[in-house]
């Protein structure tokens, strides 16, 4: 007696083909780090011995060149000011008013610029009248 192992044959839907798999895996989320959880790891690698550094990546889920990344932004500031950045964004009308507001103050510093060289321009042309007045 001869045992043969057939598998079952795949549903096939109207196209003719095998019917999909209907569990769509879901998509993985990119992990984000905020300021505060970079700046502890970073303290945590930076008292760590070379040996322990690696065992702390393989914890944290991340790997060396994003620790590099993170040190390097620490250097130059950019860590710091992540955790300020966050939150409601600005209103637009308040940004375009504040912009208004300092354009408008330019404009009457220019305009009581032009009045002062008017009035200069008014004083020098009397006098030259009366120059011109009593040469005649």
């Amino acid at each position: 007696m001869q045992a043969t192992m057939t598998a079952p044959p795949a549903p096939v839907h109207a196209a003719g083909m095998s019917k999909p798999d209907p569990e769509v895996p879901e998509r993985p989320q990119r992990r984000r780090f905020s300021a505060e959880e970079k700046l502890r790891i970073l303290a945590e690698t930076d008292k760590a011995s070379a040996g322990e550094v690696s065992a702390i990546l393989r914890r944290e889920g991340i790997y060396s060149s994003m620790l590099a990344t993170w040190r390097h932004q620490r250097k130059v500031g950019q860590l710091a000011g992540l955790s300020a950045k966050r939150g409601p964004k600005a209103d637009p009308l308040v940004a375009e008013n504040a912009k208004l507001r300092r354009q408008n103050e330019k404009l009457r510093k220019d305009l009581e610029a032009a009045r002062l060289v008017i009035d200069v321009q008014k004083k020098v042309s009397r006098l030259l009248q009366q120059d011109s007045d009593e040469a005649s």
